[in-house]
């Protein structure tokens, strides 16, 4: 199978850091903020979240987040009455200077991709997207990408 996208979107990554164990008053009310935004996005498509995914690698997290537009994403990070704002505030007031904990993000604008899943349920961007029989889209890698050109 592969995903299809209608138009360009954005790939977000973003993460925390845990740098200081034994800080838990530091970082658990950082990682605690995410889960109340996921759940205030999925509730409303109109804020342009398509979908996500979320790893852990030892003191590192990793949320891959598929968004329809940098608009959507933009106004979703300024948006004064949604979770987002005030836990950014939180995290500066009681967690920044305390280097217990970091956080991070990448963005990224997407015109062109290609994917290949086998043997695997809807993930990334083809749970975010739609999936597809590989061969309507191309047999290999670079059949796929020159396709959506």
């Amino acid at each position: 199978m592969s995903a299809r996208m209608e138009g360009d979107f954005v790939v977000f990554l973003i993460g925390m850091r845990i740098n200081r164990f034994r800080s838990l008053r530091r970082w658990l009310p950082v990682a605690m903020a995410m889960p109340p935004m996921i759940k205030e996005l999925r509730a409303d498509p109109a804020h342009g979240l398509l979908g996500f995914e979320s790893f852990v690698n030892g003191r590192t997290t990793l949320m891959v987040q598929y968004w329809r537009s940098t608009e959507h994403l933009m106004a979703y990070a300024r948006d004064r009455e949604a979770s987002h704002w005030p836990a950014w505030k939180r995290f500066f007031r009681e967690a920044y200077k305390s280097k217990a904990v970091g956080v991070w993000h990448e963005t990224y604008t997407v015109s062109g991709y290609e994917t290949v899943y086998v043997n695997m349920p809807a993930f990334g961007l083809g749970g975010a997207g739609e999936l597809v029989p590989t061969n309507k889209i191309g047999e290999g890698a670079a059949e796929r990408l020159a396709s959506l050109r």
